[in-house]
């Protein structure tokens, strides 16, 4: 069972009730919400195993995402996939933090683990098991992911 140890939130305005991030078109049918960024336990205790200052970057730049700010140097989407990344750049090493849409609420972004990346290519285990938590996630929650409705 997934369960939410803390939670990020800060406020921001759609533009033509249209969310976008890194450039792409989210949805644009969606009303004014909130966006809010929900840390997974996992993810959390690897943000807290980083030296203090690692961290701060880290939640300064989800905080920016949270703001509306655009920034695909910061959060993308992996190609391919439904799981998005938080870059975190700090002292020439890499930080990734991956993370996927909660579909039934379409205003939450759900952060599964962290890794210090060490090679160009986004390591594929660390993709399927950000896939493998947002299914288990899904289906905990019930939701059928085409509709963002309650089965």
């Amino acid at each position: 069972m997934i369960y939410f140890q803390e939670k990020i939130s800060i406020c921001f305005v759609l533009w033509k009730q249209s969310i976008i991030f890194a450039g792409r078109l989210i949805d644009s049918t969606l009303p004014e919400m909130e966006l809010k960024v929900i840390i997974l336990e996992e993810a959390l205790d690897f943000i807290k195993s980083l030296p203090k200052p690692v961290g701060d970057k880290i939640y300064d730049n989800i905080h920016r995402i949270e703001s509306g700010e655009r920034n695909a140097e910061i959060f993308s989407k992996l190609e391919g996939t439904e799981i998005w990344e938080f870059r975190t750049l700090f002292s020439k090493v890499k930080y990734r933090l991956f993370a996927f849409w909660d579909p039934g609420r379409r205003s939450f972004v759900i952060v599964t683990h962290g890794i210090i990346k060490k090679t160009q290519k986004t390591p594929k285990k660390e993709i399927e098991k950000a896939e493998r938590i947002r299914k288990d996630f899904l289906a905990q929650n019930r939701c059928d992911y085409g509709t963002g409705r309650e089965i």
